[in-house]
C-alpha cells in the first residue's frame, strides 16, 4: 500500500500550473484532493512532532548543524529564510476596528456562511540559538470532523511561499530537510466531545463570545494580549462562521488597544485590514477581511533586535494564516 507522501504526490493538490502557486490558499479542486485523502485508508498513526520555540537553543543548535550536515555545506536561503513582516500598503486608508465590526454585521445578516467544526491553517514558527541564524519551520494543518464525531488530522511541510523547495522540519525530534508536501503526520482520533472552549461550539453574540475568549484564555476579565491568544485558539478547532466572525469583529473592537494601520495583502495572496496591538514582549498584527470580519492571520514580530538570538525588530516570531 503507498505511503501517505505517495498519495499526497498523486493526488498532487498544487499542481505546477495551478492560479494559485506561491501566493494563495488550496483551490476547491485542492481541497477536495486533501480530503479524499482524509477519508481514504491507511494506517491511523501519529508521529511525535516537537516545535523549535523561543528559549531552545540548544535544539536550534542542533537543527542548523544537521541541515548542514544533510544538504552538503552551508544551508540554502529558501530553508533558513523566515517570511518578511507584512507590509502595510502605502496611502492606503485605515479602517477603524468599530467600522469593520459594523460592516461584518451587515454581510452577517444572512447567516452565511455557517460555522464549521475543524480547520485549516499554514504557520510558521521560528526557532532560535545563541549566535546562530533563526531557523523557520513552515507546516499546513487540515482538521476534517465526521458525522460520529470522530475527526482526522493531516500534517504536511510545505511554504506557499517557495513551492517545490526543500522545507525544514523536525519530524520525530529529528532536525531534518524533507520535500515539499512531505506528510509529516496523518491521524484519526476517534469519536469525541467538549462542552468546555475552544472543544464547544463558539456563540454568535459578541456578550456571549467574550465570556467563551474568557474561559478560553482562562481569565476573567482577559486583556487584548490574552483575547489574541483565544482567538488563535478557538481558530486551530473552528472555521467561523459570518456571524461568528461578526461577533468576534465586536469583541476586539470593545476589547480597544488594536490600531488600525491599513491594508496589506497576506502571505495567501488575500487583501485585508490590519490592526497591530504592541506591548514590550512584542508587536502582534492582526489581519481582518474588511467586508466579514473574518480572520484571516495573526503576525508576531519582534520589537527591538537581539544580538544574542541573532533576530532585529521586525523579524517575524511567527504566523498562522486561516483559510475556510
Amino acid at each position: 500500500m503507498p505511503d501517505e507522501l505517495e498519495l499526497l504526490r498523486r493526488a498532487d493538490p498544487v499542481p505546477t500550473d495551478g492560479a494559485y502557486l506561491g501566493d494563495g490558499p488550496l483551490d476547491q479542486r485542492a481541497e477536495r484532493e486533501l480530503d479524499r485523502l482524509l477519508r481514504g485508508p491507511g494506517p491511523a498513526r501519529r508521529v511525535r512532532r516537537s516545535r523549535l520555540v523561543w528559549g531552545l537553543a540548544a535544539s536550534g543548535v542542533v537543527l542548523v548543524t544537521a541541515l548542514t550536515a544533510l544538504l552538503g555545506g552551508p544551508a540554502p536561503q529558501p530553508a533558513l529564510a523566515a517570511p518578511r513582516p507584512l507590509t502595510v500598503r502605502a496611502h492606503s486608508t485605515p479602517v477603524p476596528l468599530t467600522q469593520l465590526a459594523d460592516l461584518a454585521a451587515a454581510a452577517a445578516a444572512d447567516g452565511s456562511p455557517r460555522l464549521r467544526r475543524g480547520t485549516h491553517v499554514q504557520s510558521w514558527s521560528l526557532g532560535m540559538a545563541d549566535g546562530e541564524q533563526p531557523v523557520t519551520l513552515p507546516e499546513e494543518r487540515v482538521v476534517r470532523w465526521r458525522a460520529d464525531d470522530s475527526h482526522t488530522e493531516l500534517v504536511v511541510a510545505t511554504d506557499p511561499r517557495r513551492p517545490g523547495r526543500p522545507v525544514l522540519t523536525d519530524e520525530d525530534g529529528t532536525p531534518r530537510a524533507v520535500a515539499d508536501g512531505h506528510v509529516l503526520s496523518r491521524t484519526t482520533y476517534p469519536p469525541s466531545w467538549s462542552d468546555a472552549p475552544p472543544v464547544a461550539p463558539p456563540p454568535h453574540t459578541p456578550a456571549a463570545l467574550r465570556a467563551y475568549l474568557a474561559e478560553t484564555a482562562g481569565a476573567g476579565s482577559p486583556g487584548t494580549a490574552g483575547l489574541l491568544d483565544a482567538v488563535a485558539q478557538l481558530l486551530d478547532h473552528w472555521t467561523l462562521g459570518a456571524r461568528e466572525s461578526a461577533a468576534l469583529a465586536r469583541v476586539l473592537a470593545d476589547a480597544g488597544g488594536l490600531r488600525p494601520v491599513g491594508q496589506v495583502t497576506d502571505r495567501l495572496g488575500r487583501p485585508g485590514q490590519a490592526y497591530v496591538y504592541t506591548r514590550d514582549g512584542g508587536r502582534r498584527m492582526l489581519v481582518l477581511d474588511v467586508r466579514t470580519g473574518a480572520v484571516l492571520g495573526l503576525e508576531t514580530t519582534f520589537p527591538h533586535d537581539d544580538p544574542r538570538y541573532g533576530v532585529r525588530a521586525g523579524d517575524v516570531m511567527e504566523y498562522r494564516a486561516w483559510m475556510r
